[in-house]
């Protein structure tokens, strides 16, 4: 007998079926992992005018403070991630992590000031631990993972033109903006923001109104749906971390690369200084430095280095030192890319460093990341 648990389904299922798209497990969902234009083409696609992306699988959690101040709901979560929430403005949002006791990352997430509530978007392998980490730990705080809605990102340097055909005011949004937009006669959060690299936006639409959205995005001549395979291409040309890939519980903020993430008033000598799991070990590490870092390779040739390969200082892998964490071949950048982690003392851009792949060594070199340019909207 069969135990192994159904696939959920996102509110897009069926139009991804319509789409042709190709379906694969991930994170408990059945999943696009590409359509029939292939991965290539939607990373180009996504590069050079706009694509869509279901991602309904992450997690929507309103955090609400029991008196009702966005003050408190920030201060309570202030204790969980060592990022300034309580000076996040109305209407914005910010990168952070969860960390553990050890200082060590449990799950990366966005988070944003809705006014009277915090919007905190999580990955959807972490989703359950994550809500039920902060229904533990929010004291005077109702945690609502919201079960109702649906996720979808449109990404790319047309992005703006797309959605502006149906909501014309989205154009005056700025990079990590958050407001409530009127689409398809539904009441949506839209934030200006994603994880491609490009300029974009990500849009909590009501599950009844995600495909009647998604058709609308669809029919205009520059947006293409976009499957997860090209999602991981953009993302990791970008520079931008998978977790459970290229952070996790093992990996520190500061080791992979995060620090810019933690603001003053978080840090030593800040007003609100530490307060953070592990906060002794990541406030250490800020001023002293790490043994390893989180760093962009690039492999010489056209063969990607996969995630998994091991590092060595020299030719005959004699002295491993790292492992690659993610790899593929980068479209933009026209040739393959990677992350991994060195010692800091190989981290420097130039570097060069051997991957074991098949049993040879194949030189690869220490580069400074993202691997294309941002362009988001500031």
């Amino acid at each position: 007998m069969d135990t192994t648990p159904a696939l959920k389904k996102t509110p897009l299922h069926a139009l991804h079926l319509s789409l042709g798209a190709k379906m694969v497990p991930f994170a408990g969902y059945d999943m696009p992992v590409q359509y029939p234009a292939g991965v290539m083409k939607e990373h180009l696609q996504t590069r050079t005018a706009a694509g869509l992306f279901d991602v309904s699988h992450m997690g929507q959690v309103i955090v609400k403070a029991a008196s009702g101040t966005y003050a408190d709901a920030a201060m309570a979560l202030e204790r969980l991630v060592p990022v300034d929430i309580l000076g996040l403005k109305r209407g914005r949002q910010r990168y952070g992590f969860f960390t553990d006791d050890n200082g060590n990352i449990l799950d990366d997430l966005m988070i944003a000031n809705r006014g009277d509530h915090l919007l905190v978007v999580v990955n959807a392998a972490c989703k359950e631990a994550d809500v039920a980490h902060m229904q533990a730990n929010l004291g005077g705080c109702s945690v609502t993972l919201l079960t109702d809605r649906a996720l979808l990102a449109l990404q790319g340097p047309k992005a703006e033109t797309v959605l502006a055909s149906l909501a014309p005011d989205v154009s005056t949004m700025k990079f990590m903006d958050v407001r409530e937009v009127s689409l398809v006669g539904s009441p949506c959060i839209v934030s200006r923001s994603g994880y491609s690299g490009e300029d974009g936006f990500e849009i909590s639409v009501p599950a009844d109104k995600a495909e009647e959205l998604a058709q609308a995005l669809l029919s205009h001549p520059d947006c293409e749906a976009i499957g997860l395979g090209a999602r991981d291409s953009l993302r990791l040309e970008a520079g931008l971390c998978l977790y459970g890939n290229d952070i996790d519980t093992t990996t520190s903020p500061i080791e992979a690369s995060l620090e810019w993430a933690i603001q003053k008033v978080r840090r030593s000598g800040g007003e609100r200084e530490g307060g953070f799991p592990g906060a002794e070990r990541i406030l250490a590490e800020l001023t002293g430095g790490t043994s390893r870092r989180r760093v962009g390779l690039r492999p010489e040739g056209k063969a990607p280095v996969r995630a998994h390969a091991k590092l060595y200082a020299d030719a005959e892998g004699r002295d491993e030192i790292g492992e690659v964490t993610s790899g593929t071949f980068g479209p933009t950048a026209e040739g393959p890319v990677a992350m991994g982690y060195l010692p800091t003392a190989q981290s420097e851009p130039g570097t060069q460093v051997f991957a074991e792949v098949r049993g040879k060594y194949l030189p690869v070199t220490v580069t400074a990341l993202p691997f294309i340019t941002p362009t988001y909207k500031r």
